[in-house]
């Protein structure tokens, strides 16, 4: 496995920026899975791919971010420099400015109901631009935008491997409906990862939206799976009455949150997660917001 680490972080700085030599370099305290991430000082990150299959993130974010940019209200990553692969680190990386905030938890959101519309305002804004010639589903941003049935295999396996301990009758009913419709308007942006790891938080609020490897084109369902992943009843349901989502967007929305939840279920790690997705769908199993 490639070991990424500041000594790392230290070398490719030294040889490709000596300008930015001087400064520190820590690794963030969530770095991620796809992206390890390090601060460059007080105003700039460092974010490095961790395989082979998220480095062509890089040159997408470096092309794309700075054109959305100036559409969204909220901060988004701003690419400042690409590196170049070397012989100890054989991917592309980046340099990017530094976002203030904390990564958003329930302890540092001051009224979650809040929160959730100004995610969906967000959201509305990223969909609003021009999408005409953006980047489609495909291994790139591992198909978020595109069909839920990529993934059917994977939560057929899933669903066998549960049955013991999820009422996995009732979840396969739930992804049947997931699968039942396709996203038939213009393709929108999405960003691909909405989760509470990519989402900031200052005095409160959300202030800042990070880490749009999977940034993509088509339908933007998979940007509401933290509907059951991270939010309440109530600010689940203000959000989706923001987005002005109908029936057959927000089953998928609650497919992809399925996915991801059944996926992980068996990750020590993640496996609390998991849980409280499973429950909050199992919870609103015939719910619909109209």
């Amino acid at each position: 496995m490639l070991r990424i680490d500041e000594k790392l972080v230290k070398k490719l700085i030294k040889n490709q920026f000596p300008e930015y030599d001087c400064l520190p370099i820590r690794q963030v305290e969530k770095s991620g899975h796809d992206n390890r991430t390090f601060r460059l000082g007080d105003k700039t990150t460092v974010r490095l791919p961790s395989r082979k299959e998220y480095s062509p993130q890089v040159e997408k974010e470096l092309f794309w971010l700075p054109k959305l940019k100036q559409y969204l209200s909220l901060p988004i990553p701003t690419p400042l420099a690409k590196g170049q692969p070397m012989s100890d680190y054989p991917f592309p990386w980046s340099i990017n400015q530094w976002i203030e905030g904390d990564v958003a938890n329930y302890k540092n959101i001051t009224d979650l109901n809040q929160f959730a519309a100004d995610l969906a305002k967000f959201l509305k804004e990223l969909q609003a631009i021009d999408a005409s010639n953006g980047p489609s589903p495909g291994k790139h941003n591992f198909y978020r935008g595109g069909e839920l049935s990529f993934y059917h295999e994977e939560v057929w396996t899933a669903l066998k491997e549960l049955k013991s301990v999820l009422p996995t009758d009732k979840l396969n009913n739930i992804w049947q409906a997931a699968l039942g419709s396709k996203w038939t308007k213009e393709n929108v942006w999405v960003h691909g990862d909405i989760a509470v790891g990519n989402l900031l938080v200052k005095s409160g609020k959300l202030c800042g939206i990070i880490d749009f490897g999977m940034l993509g084109i088509g339908d933007p369902s998979c940007d509401y799976a933290i509907a059951w992943t991270f939010f309440d009843k109530e600010s689940r349901k203000i959000f989706f009455e923001k987005m002005r989502c109908d029936k057959n967007t927000w089953n998928r929305a609650r497919g992809w949150a399925l996915w991801k939840a059944l996926i992980t279920y068996s990750q020590k790690d993640l496996e609390e997660n998991a849980k409280y997705t499973i429950s909050a769908i199992l919870e609103e199993e015939n719910l619909i917001y109209e």
